[in-house]
């Protein structure tokens, strides 16, 4: 493993690379999506520590390999936060490190406030980054109107470390909620729980994150919809007692036990409960949550995004792939193989295949930005 203590030593890593590398930051997702052809490992997760924040301009910039619990104490001195909410997948995958900003900008995963205040990408401002050709590049910046021509923090955030290696991520940030309620309805099943987030999003109280628990989810003998509001106290009390007002058989959840809920929900840790499975999601149209869960009845599932992002458990098996495979393309929406045994996951693709048009355009930036292919080959795609 190569694991460089500043900018300058990743460039010169990369400009002496003679095949291709497997970039990670603490390796604490290595095992989403495809096994990596690549001998060596070259990690960022020396390059830490925050090189700027503002509080009062709600901006802070760290270096690629800052542990995200790091700048979540931080943030939460000043009584901000993160907004995207990014899940912690150390249960998921059985690791003991933290994931790195790098690594969560890299992957674009969002927790489950993604439904009212957008994706990691974009609170994304700017970054800094190393191409395969060893040239450091800077994107952005660190205002939210400082970005002319192509935005590449844009085609950067969600790539996997396949066309460029960040050594620094600068994100915007917001007050966090000084507290938070949860409204839980209990639902006949998944399409009645999906009718009631939909009603609560639409609600004029602010909702900020909607699910659907399974039955069976700790000790639930039916599914539960559930509906968060996060603010002051105050208004929270007042929004929460009269949503709940509009569903029967609603009850609160209120302040710390909301929260806990929320992480658990954030970390999908309903199906982290369930060793030796794969694990998969599914983002759709809210109104398919439904029936992407009915076309797979051997599944567990667990729904956020208001019914759009389905998670969904079962065995790693080459036919359960394959019928998650149709069921998304049934229902029009992509999937993404999360966890799995090696073998399955080096067999058959990983994530929906792009449009033609689309792929000629990622195509085209992967010859820029990594003219060699030294960049995680083989992590997204077969030979790519």
């Amino acid at each position: 493993m190569i694991a460089p203590t500043d900018e300058a030593g990743v460039a010169e890593a990369v400009r002496a690379a003679r095949e291709p590398l497997a970039i990670e930051g603490n390796g604490s997702k290595r095992g989403l999506l495809r096994p990596v052809q690549a001998a060596q490992v070259l990690s960022t997760r020396n390059l830490t520590g925050i090189t700027l924040y503002k509080p009062a301009e709600l901006v802070l910039s760290a270096r690629a390999g800052t542990p995200i619990p790091e700048i979540e104490a931080a943030l939460a001195e000043h009584g901000q936060h993160i907004i995207s909410e990014p899940p912690d997948t150390s249960a998921l995958f059985g690791s003991d490190l933290p994931a790195t900003l790098g690594g969560i900008v890299a992957t674009n995963l969002s927790g489950p406030r993604r439904i009212s205040w957008g994706a990691m990408r974009d609170h994304v401002l700017g970054v800094r980054f190393v191409n395969g050709q060893g040239e450091v590049l800077r994107s952005g910046g660190r205002v939210l109107k400082n970005v002319t021509g192509l935005d590449l923090s844009k085609f950067l955030s969600g790539s996997h470390g396949t066309l460029g290696i960040l050594t620094e991520v600068t994100i915007k940030v917001l007050p966090g909620p000084e507290t938070s309620a949860t409204v839980a309805v209990p639902v006949a099943d998944v399409a009645a729980g999906v009718r009631v987030l939909s009603a609560g999003l639409g609600s004029p109280f602010g909702v900020s994150a909607a699910a659907v628990l399974p039955q069976g989810f700790g000790d639930l003998a039916s599914p539960v919809a559930l509906l968060r509001i996060e603010d002051f106290a105050p208004s929270v009390a007042y929004r929460a007692t009269k949503l709940a007002s509009d569903f029967p058989g609603a009850s609160v959840i209120e302040a710390e036990a909301s929260r806990h809920l929320w992480r658990a929900i954030r970390d999908a840790e309903p199906l982290a409960a369930q060793p030796g499975q794969a694990i998969w999601r599914v983002s759709a149209r809210p109104t398919e949550g439904p029936r992407l869960v009915a076309a797979l009845p051997g599944f567990s599932a667990l729904l956020d995004w208001g019914g759009g992002l389905v998670w969904l458990a079962g065995e790693g098996s080459e036919a359960n792939h394959r019928a998650v495979m149709a069921a998304a393309a049934a229902s029009r929406a992509s999937f993404t193989l999360f966890r799995g045994p090696e073998a399955l996951r080096a067999a058959l693709p990983v994530i929906t295949p792009d449009q033609p048009a689309l792929a000629a355009i990622g195509a085209r930036v992967k010859a820029v930005l990594d003219p060699a292919g030294l960049f995680n080959p083989g992590r997204m795609r077969a030979g790519v």
